[in-house]
């Protein structure tokens, strides 16, 4: 019969293996992003929002990112209850203006908070930064500027890393990659330069004339792009955009699914 020292040995023995066992799982997943991998719901404008969560859903998705049309302010409750039937997660919004109105914003923000969302894609107006800062550090939730191309107030990386200068670390971006490519950026080097300060990704491909097309199908250097995400340790809101065939967008957006999740896969 073993005595009690015995016992204890023994178990602190299992104990401390077991322990070894839980931080060379942690050790190997250290560095590692959680990928929140999900649609932006303009993808599927021409759907209700019912639908539309129902669709995401059906393609295997758990996270989505809502964008105004689909979801105004007001419906935030009947909204919940969508998202809940169907274990979906509303974690972004947006683009959504932002002028210097505190009322306002604090009505987004709330509403933000009340829905679970992490991320704000938006388009601020420069005289509007410093209030949100203050924001962004009462709520806890993150603003990131959308990038909208040649002709915008945010072509591209640069003009957003020019704005967030001196503000709040949950002031950033969210690099849309095919306004990005009009723009003349490089989304790879973008992603360099932007560092841990990106926030959200609508994830699309571009032709040669830089025309939107299937994920996978254009010029852009995805699989580089998503690495250059991996090594800043993004885990933010990495949404697939895909704003052809609005009639009828889900083949495109499932072959653009299967490019993404194939790439996200093999950046292990």
């Amino acid at each position: 019969m073993a005595t009690r020292r015995q016992f204890l040995r023994q178990t602190a023995g299992s104990l401390l293996g077991a322990a070894t066992a839980v931080a060379a799982e942690l050790q190997k997943t250290q560095g590692k992003p959680a990928w929140k991998l999900g649609l932006q719901s303009y993808s599927l404008r021409a759907m209700p929002f019912d639908k539309a969560v129902a669709t995401v859903k059906q393609l295997g998705l758990t996270y989505l990112e809502a964008f105004p049309g689909h979801l105004p302010l007001e419906r935030a409750a009947e909204a919940k209850k969508v998202l809940n039937e169907h274990g979906v997660r509303l974690i972004a919004y947006g683009v959504v203006g932002m002028r210097n109105d505190e009322g306002a914003l604090r009505r987004l923000f709330d509403f933000a908070k009340t829905m679970g969302i992490e991320v704000l894609t938006a388009d601020p107006t420069p005289d509007s930064f410093d209030l949100l800062d203050k924001l962004v550090d009462e709520y806890g939730i993150y603003v990131a500027i959308h990038n909208h191309g040649p002709g915008s107030r945010y072509p591209g990386v640069d003009s957003v890393l020019k704005a967030i200068q001196g503000h709040h670390e949950r002031i950033g971006l969210c690099y849309d990659t095919g306004h990005a490519a009009r723009a003349g950026d490089d989304i790879v080097e973008g992603v360099r330069k932007i560092g841990q300060r990106i926030y959200g990704v609508h994830l699309k491909d571009v032709n040669a004339e830089k025309r939107d097309v299937v994920i996978g199908t254009g010029t852009l250097d995805i699989k580089g792009f998503l690495k250059a995400l991996k090594r800043v340790g993004f885990n933010g809101a990495l949404m697939v955009e895909y704003e052809l065939e609005p009639a009828n967008p889900v083949p495109g957006i499932r072959q653009s699914l299967e490019f993404v999740k194939k790439a996200l896969a093999e950046s292990e």
